[in-house]
């Protein structure tokens, strides 16, 4: 099992090196074999060839069988053209690989509940749910213009019926094995694309009678989200309104630190895994990062990409326990709980977790 290693910028050489750990711990477990190569993109990239994802980088990550990222971009490279921005790489990959499925889970681990900004009463409810995203299109990949004297901007967003139909049936699929409910979130009252998007999934939902589907408009969405998040069990949205929601769906179960993120594709091409957070420079070289977002995202890797259930679970269940018996990074840390969170640091609670397996 061959896999593209992209460890990026600010945390990201930090917290994609622990989740490797802990893959060769599942490799000694189960018996596996993971073959490594680094591969640049975002601001090493640039700062090594001049663009955030050289052609030599994309050609590596298509002959992978999977890529795992870690995170790209800093103030360091905040100067350079938009088109050569790190992010920029990332936009580039996903096309190129062409992974048009964004899945987030926002679950929220038992033992943080604490760390839930919500009153009692509604995290008491439970959160677990997933935010299916499209990837490829929309206005994220649209047409972008800034007129010369640069008092006019135009950003165009577009979808075909093809986008549509392929994420309405991931989600569907998803909610089959889940609680068999979809949430639509649109903007059908003021967006074309939302009214296009909104009687596309509608004749998509024909096909799955066993399913709840609903529509939302995004703006009441985001509301419903932190007023009862309970509700939920599969989102469905475009682009730029499910990059919105699955960052604010992040911060109601604890941490963005915790949570992973898979972009998947067709059967037979390299599929994308990552933690949803940003490189947070401020903190890189300081063994202050949070691995355990990547190190699930290595478990959603060995779940899509590899079929290795037992290896997702062993990953996730010690996740659990090392959260469980009070070890936390700084963000998810309670100080005034100190009696029962002992805090680790980047290196330290990936140890711990790699332990437990």
């Amino acid at each position: 099992m061959n896999i593209a290693v992209i460890r990026g910028d600010g945390i990201g050489p930090e917290i994609v090196g622990e989740a490797l750990n802990i893959l060769n711990i599942i490799a000694e477990k189960f018996n596996l074999k993971f073959n490594y190569q680094d591969v640049y993109m975002g601001g090493c990239a640039i700062d090594k060839f001049g663009e955030p994802l050289p052609d030599v980088s994309v050609k590596a990550c298509l002959n992978s069988d999977a890529v795992l990222l870690g995170a790209v971009g800093g103030p360091k490279w905040d100067l350079q053209q938009p088109e050569n921005r790190p992010e920029k790489g990332l936009l580039k990959l996903r096309n190129a690989l062409g992974v048009y499925a964004n899945i987030r889970p926002a679950k929220m681990f038992n033992a943080l509940k604490s760390a839930c900004p919500l009153r009692d009463d509604i995290a008491n409810k439970g959160i677990d749910f997933i935010v299916i995203r499209e990837l490829t299109g929309g206005i994220y990949f649209g047409e972008h213009f800034i007129n010369e004297d640069k008092d006019f901007a135009r950003d165009v967003m577009t979808y075909s019926k093809l986008e549509i139909e392929r994420i309405a049936k991931i989600a569907f699929e998803t909610a089959r094995i889940r609680n068999k409910k979809v949430t639509s979130v649109d903007k059908a009252n003021v967006l074309a694309t939302s009214r296009i998007w909104r009687e596309i999934v509608n004749n998509i939902a024909k096909d799955y009678s066993d399913i709840e589907l609903n529509h939302m408009y995004v703006d009441n969405a985001s509301m419903q989200i932190v007023k009862d998040p309970s509700q939920f069990d599969v989102i469905l949205t475009e682009n730029m309104f499910g990059d919105i929601l699955s960052d604010e769906a992040s911060q109601i179960t604890g941490s963005i630190g915790l949570i992973p993120s898979a972009s998947l594709g067709a059967d037979n091409t390299p599929w994308l895994y990552e933690p949803i957070h940003g490189s947070a420079p401020d903190i890189a070289g300081q063994n202050k990062a949070n691995p355990i977002g990547t190190i699930l995202a290595a478990a959603m890797m060995l779940r899509y990409s590899f079929k290795l259930e037992d290896a997702a679970r062993a990953i996730e269940q010690a996740v659990n326990k090392i959260l469980d018996e009070g070890w936390r990074t700084g963000d998810i840390f309670d100080a005034k709980h100190d009696d029962k969170n002992k805090l680790l640091g980047c290196k330290e609670i990936a140890e711990a977790i790699g332990e437990r397996i």
